[in-house]
């Protein structure tokens, strides 16, 4: 059985379809959910789902290393970032090497980096006049969004697109390919 843990800061949508996604296959299994803003409705999809979920904050993911160590306790071959938004610590990216999935709401290398994430990605892409957008689903390394690239999908942006209009296109994206695309990757690394 190969154990999932899913790593996340907000709604927890792709968390949700990542976890159904693999619900019953027997081969693969959603361990535990972790999330990093207390008040996170991420917290309340796990309870839904059956799913543990615990908080972490910044001094637990980066001092102290209770997040890395709840990780090894529920025995996580894989991480997985659902719209985690700090950047992987060095001892976590070390006890997973090759293992952190992340999902970017661009085509990657644009639109990357510190401070690019959710909406202010789909701002940027709408106020520089893009023709295209996507997603980028990339294996992650010491700098944010800056991991090998498993996989993209692009959708058009069209000349009416708000950025509100331009996420629900992206959130399409990620629903189709986001978990198939982690099931391809745990296949080919077995």
């Amino acid at each position: 059985m190969t154990r999932l843990a899913i790593l996340g800061s907000g709604n927890g949508t792709n968390a949700q379809q990542i976890t159904e996604y693999f619900a019953g296959r027997g081969d693969v299994e959603v361990c535990c959910i972790v999330y990093n803003v207390k008040d996170a409705y991420i917290a309340q999809r796990a309870k839904n789902l059956g799913v543990e979920a615990r908080y972490f904050g910044r001094k637990d993911f980066y001092e102290t290393g209770a997040a890395l160590e709840y990780l090894r306790q529920k025995q996580a071959d894989w991480v997985i970032l659902a719209g985690f938004l700090w950047l992987v610590p060095p001892a976590m990216l070390e006890a997973f090497p090759g293992r952190i999935i992340n999902i970017h709401p661009a085509l990657l290398p644009a639109y990357g980096g510190k401070g690019m994430y959710g909406h202010h990605v789909h701002e940027a892409v709408v106020a520089n006049h893009e023709t295209e957008s996507g997603i980028t689903i990339h294996l992650v390394d010491q700098e944010y969004d800056r991991g090998t690239t498993l996989f993209q999908a692009r959708c058009e942006v069209t000349p009416d697109d708000t950025p509100d209009s331009l996420a629900a296109k992206i959130h399409l994206l990620e629903k189709e390919h986001f978990p198939r695309v982690i099931d391809e990757t745990i296949q080919s690394h077995r």
